[in-house]
């Protein structure tokens, strides 16, 4: 169990963000616990939202939780393509990826990996790449030939993120995969993180994004859901469109070895904090 002295938390954590006596409270309950972070929308594509969740992942470092990062790009991808004149078209949420479109997905998403790296290390955060060019974990399958290059993982190599968990850098992995012939596929990015909390047996997984979690019929927030309580909200079509495969996916992972999945929205200051380590959380919590 790490023991940290309450001066050192102090410097430690934001002063907007949870307080210490509610840190203090979930410090045991995380500590050494894998924490799968995927981060999309806004927080990658706002420099102030950006630079807030670096320092939330810095943090939750320096107090013995064990964050691993799972990004997205799409809109960089897309900016990338249409600056090639390259045009895209997507199916049901999923980019359609011919020859040419995963070879620009790859240098996008690598080339923002290595930013994030590049961020936390400027920082004093250690970190570690893992993408298809280097320490590649996922290893995929074909969706269908309609999406072309775009695939499902069937295997995670755990032990690339162990070694680097333990040399104490926080890895950074790219929503890349390779099948048995070496070919890249591009991966959803909640599917990627899915796949790696429930090899891992995280803690929880937590999906940031643009929204700030699962909304009833009023527009308020439902913090917490299970199978039963989902069925009836898409049953009655409150939750409808894209966020269906993304609440079933969510609820595949919490039924397959993690304790938890959460959606909470990135533009909200210090919402991963408040989610791991305050009484009254940030978003919307997925049990089985």
């Amino acid at each position: 169990m790490l023991r940290i002295k309450e001066e050192d938390l102090k410097k430690i954590l934001p002063g907007n963000g949870p307080s210490i006596s509610e840190v203090k409270k979930y410090l045991e309950k995380y500590n050494n616990e894998y924490i799968i972070v995927k981060c999309g929308g806004s927080v990658l594509n706002d420099n102030n939202l950006f630079n807030v969740f670096c320092k939330n992942i810095i943090t939750l470092s320096k107090i013995g939780i064990i964050p691993i990062i799972v990004h997205g790009g799409g809109k960089r991808i897309s900016k990338k393509l249409n600056e090639l004149g390259i045009e895209s078209s997507f199916i049901k949420g999923l980019r359609v990826t011919g020859e040419k479109i995963i070879k620009v997905v790859e240098d996008v998403l690598i080339e923002f990996n290595k930013e994030i790296v590049a961020s936390l290390e400027r920082q004093d955060c250690k970190s570690q790449s893992i993408h298809t060019k280097e320490n590649n974990i996922i290893f995929v399958r074909k969706d269908n030939e309609e999406l072309g290059f775009v695939g499902s993982p069937t295997e995670i190599n755990k032990s690339i993120i162990e070694k680097i968990v333990n040399k104490k850098k926080v890895p950074v992995i790219a929503p890349l995969g390779l099948d048995l012939n070496n070919q890249i596929y591009n991966i959803n990015a909640d599917t990627a993180a899915g796949s790696i909390a429930k090899k891992l047996k995280a803690r929880r997984l937590i999906i940031m994004s643009d929204v700030e979690g699962v909304l009833d019929t009023n527009n308020k927030l439902i913090t917490e859901l299970n199978s039963k309580s989902i069925k009836k909200l898409i049953e009655s079509e409150t939750i409808t469109g894209g966020m269906i495969p993304k609440i079933n996916n969510c609820l595949d992972v919490a039924s397959n070895g993690v304790k938890g999945v959460v959606i909470i929205d990135g533009r909200k200051n210090h919402s991963l904090l408040f989610e791991l380590l305050s009484d009254k959380g940030s978003g919307t919590l997925i049990r089985q």
